[in-house]
């Protein structure tokens, strides 16, 4: 129904509860004794629509209202009576003689059954009854939804109002004994999860659903499986990290992804507010803006509503592209977007001075291991250089808040790119002992579906038909979904004191090897498919990773998945200035040797490399 439409409504059912509540006070002939009464609706008549408008009571989508919803009709309503109170007193004595005051209470109360009896009578008609698709529509896919939750429930709704769709939700499974052969959302719970294929061949199941954004991987790898048994198609509600808006709906369903199976029970996000306060109402710069950290630390801080968001980035269509995502998802959020290139100080100085940010998340970095090792030089200009940049140009302009975006690979780092980041690490914890602000490191492991990834590679190779590449059996790498990480990165910037190194619980390390066997499984394939293939360790690579040194103390933060590491880090054993300004040197020549014979020396764990002097003439 259209606001104007519910409004011609509301009228009539406006003066129908002032008359009830005199006749319920008076008797039914008390307009022969009670002259204010037809002051009392006239006023109201006026009044009351004013205030429900005021309330928003016209501008929802009664159709789907929720409880909340309802509660605006609570306070619409009782809003409008002591509006109507306050008239009666300002009148009285003058277009009002006497007045009882039961009356107001009567017409409070009449006025909330009509206002939200309508309203609730809408929500009703819109709501199909049970049942009614399934003999419509011959076409309609069976849908099973795992999951009773509140996900689940939004997916059957949504279902259920939109015919177009052709599914037709059948029940759904769940594991908590307290719902099952109960009915949730007009659907019936026919049994827990691992009933799956049994209902599935009882009830003719064409789809699964799996709506359980917060379940453990290993949960969706049971209920995966149990569909594969089955012989039917499933898909999947994202993760709870991804759904920061908390709606899950039909639109965001996807197939199963390797995400899925790997991710963790998700600290609840009941203080997602918490989490970004402090980029609310805030200048918030973005470095590498355009990258896959970049561009999901940009979504979680707009949907905080800072007062300008600002992404910086050397690529352009990257951030052409991340800007063209954010200004459709947060239209209402002040965005610009900045190519520069962090090795440029003179631009940056032109960018801080114009921006002026008040906290600074340095996510620009080269971090591909093995080009790296190739291109070592790179890896001190950027990785080095540039963070001493942005770093010197945000003490320089009051930056409150500096974030540096750190890698597990900075630990006992075995190859250029991880000693690199190591002593990214030593620079922001100078900056902020020598100025006592919030500056801070947040390390943690690899992310998936970020650009260049080995899940990305993966897929690639099972699209050519194989083989998987994998560098070695034992292998294993933490892994982390790229909206969990950031979550997460979040949670630490706020409770920065200055100096901290954060290192992220990354969960149990997962064998490469597993991964390539789970990706080739949902892609419905075997192996005799796509067979692996074993490559051997390549230069810098690590059979295992770690989050801190052996030795090294943490202690725990607020919250249970970001450790504090405690003490100073005297990984660099030389002057860092001194240890930057030779870098830059050897960077400058192209003198690889030069780089990696500093880096021996000036950062512990790393070891040269066997490669050729590549020094040029200067």
């Amino acid at each position: 129904m259209k606001s104007r439409h519910l409004f011609l409504v509301e009228l009539p059912l406006i003066a129908t509860a002032a008359f009830g509540a005199f006749v319920a006070h008076f008797d039914w002939e008390f307009y022969q004794h009670r002259p204010e009464f037809r002051i009392y609706v006239l006023v109201a008549l006026v009044l009351k629509p004013l205030i429900f408008h005021l309330f928003g009571m016209y501008r929802r989508y009664w159709g789907s209202a929720t409880i909340r919803d309802f509660g605006v009709v609570l306070v619409g309503v009782s809003a409008s009576s002591v509006a109507m109170g306050l008239f009666v007193a300002a009148s009285h004595g003058t277009l009002i003689a006497e007045f009882s005051r039961a009356v107001l209470v009567n017409d409070w109360l009449m006025t909330l059954m009509t206002a939200g009896g309508v309203r609730l009578a809408i929500r009703t008609l819109n709501e199909p009854p049970p049942g009614r698709r399934r003999k419509t529509d011959r076409l309609s896919r069976r849908i099973l939804i795992v999951g009773a939750g509140a996900a689940g429930t939004m997916v059957a709704r949504e279902i259920s109002r939109n015919p177009q769709l052709r599914m037709d939700p059948i029940g759904f499974l769940d594991d908590d004994p307290a719902k099952v052969n109960h009915r949730v959302a007009s659907l019936r719970v026919l049994g827990k999860t691992d009933e799956l294929p049994q209902v599935v061949r009882a009830h003719q199941i064409d789809n699964v659903i799996i709506a359980m954004p917060s379940a453990r991987g290993s949960k969706v790898r049971e209920v995966l499986e149990s569909c594969n048994r089955a012989g039917v198609k499933s898909q999947a509600i994202p993760g709870v990290y991804e759904l920061l808006d908390g709606l899950a709906s039909v639109n965001r369903l996807r197939n199963v992804d390797i995400a899925d199976l790997l991710r963790r029970s998700p600290v609840l996000l009941s203080d997602a507010a918490a989490t970004t306060a402090f980029v609310a109402g805030r200048v918030v710069l973005i470095t590498g803006g355009g990258g896959s950290i970049g561009y999901e630390l940009a979504r979680q801080v707009a949907n905080a509503n800072p007062a300008h968001l600002v992404l910086l980035g050397h690529g352009e269509n990257s951030i052409f592209e991340a800007e063209s995502r954010l200004r459709q998802a947060f239209p209402a959020v002040r965005l610009s977007t900045v190519i520069a290139d962090i090795r440029d100080d003179r631009r940056l100085t032109n960018v801080f001075d114009r921006i002026k940010p008040s906290i600074v998340f340095h996510a620009a970095a080269h971090k591909h291991v093995p080009l790296m090792e190739e291109n070592s030089e790179e890896a001190v200009t950027n990785n080095v250089l540039g963070t001493v940049n942005v770093v010197n140009q945000s003490l320089r302009t009051g930056v409150e808040r500096f974030v540096l975006i750190s890698t597990d690979k900075a630990v006992s780092p075995s190859s250029v790119m991880g000693a690199t980041k190591r002593i990214a690490e030593a620079v922001v914890a100078r900056a902020a002992e020598r100025s006592g602000r919030a500056f801070v490191s947040v390390r943690f492991g690899n992310v998936l579906g970020s650009r260049g990834s080995v899940v990305l590679m993966f897929k690639q190779q099972i699209e050519r038909g194989g083989p998987l590449t994998v560098t070695h059996p034992d292998m294993t790498r933490f892994f982390m979904t790229i909206p969990e990480a950031v979550h997460l990165v979040l949670q630490a910037s706020g409770q920065g004191r200055g100096g901290d190194l954060f290192v992220l619980d990354m969960g149990e390390p997962v064998k490469i090897v597993q991964l390539a066997r789970d990706l080739i499984k949902l892609s419905g394939l075997t192996e005799d498919d796509v067979p692996i293939v074993f490559t051997g360790l390549r230069t810098g690579e690590k059979l295992e990773e770690e989050l801190f040194e052996a030795g090294m103390q943490t202690e725990a933060t607020s919250h249970p998945e970001i450790l504090r590491v405690v003490g100073r880090d005297t990984s660099i054993a030389t002057d860092l200035d001194t240890l930057i300004r030779h870098l830059e040197d050897a960077a400058g020549c192209g003198d690889r040797r030069a780089i990696e014979d500093l880096l021996a020396r000036s950062v512990q764990g790393f070891a040269q490399h066997d490669i050729p002097s590549t020094n040029k003439p200067h």
